[in-house]
């Protein structure tokens, strides 16, 4: 599917708050287990903003909102300013018609742009879709972690992916 990808504005937020809590209701996409509510995604979105940070969205052609992206701080610690951890999630009636790829790649350039070097993806280890995604996105699995979380009465695993998004030089 075709859709439209621009930076998120705040006549999209109903649409984000809807796939990010079908995500936490319903996947283990997302640890959370605490449904949040349109303030928690317009405060989502400021400060995302504020720090410079991309949040993407995929619109179909009526104009919906099916599906968005962004990346954010990976750690804290100045040494890790050029790493950013990313997240994509795709309205649940829309899975598997190639949006996650399109705002994926619409998401590595924005990276690229900002000249950072490093994304990292965090994906329960059960996820297989988007392990094959990030693997034909040129994302490397660089670890696993057993057990480190807890959804719906069982233990999950992390698996840990990232991309370099520019050629060593500094």
């Amino acid at each position: 599917m075709t859709c439209s990808i621009a930076p998120a504005q705040e006549s999209d937020l109903p649409g984000i708050l809807a796939i990010y809590n079908d995500a936490v209701e319903n996947t283990t996409a997302i640890w959370n287990e605490t449904l949040v509510d349109l303030a928690n995604r317009r405060t989502w979105l400021a400060d995302r903003t504020a720090q410079g940070f991309p949040v993407l969205v995929a619109h179909d052609t009526n104009g919906e909102v099916i599906g968005y992206a962004s990346y954010g701080t990976w750690r804290t610690i100045e040494g890790f300013r050029h790493t950013v951890e990313h997240s994509v999630y795709v309205r649940n009636d829309q899975r598997g018609q190639g949006i996650g790829p399109q705002l994926m790649e619409a998401l590595i350039e924005y990276a690229r742009k900002a000249n950072l070097h490093m994304m990292v993806a965090a994906i329960e280890s059960g996820n297989t879709v988007s392990i094959r995604l990030h693997e034909r996105l040129g994302f490397v699995t660089t670890g696993q972690m057993p057990e480190v979380g807890r959804k719906f009465d069982r233990w999950l695993d992390l698996t840990f992916m990232q991309l370099k998004l520019e050629s060593s030089h500094g």
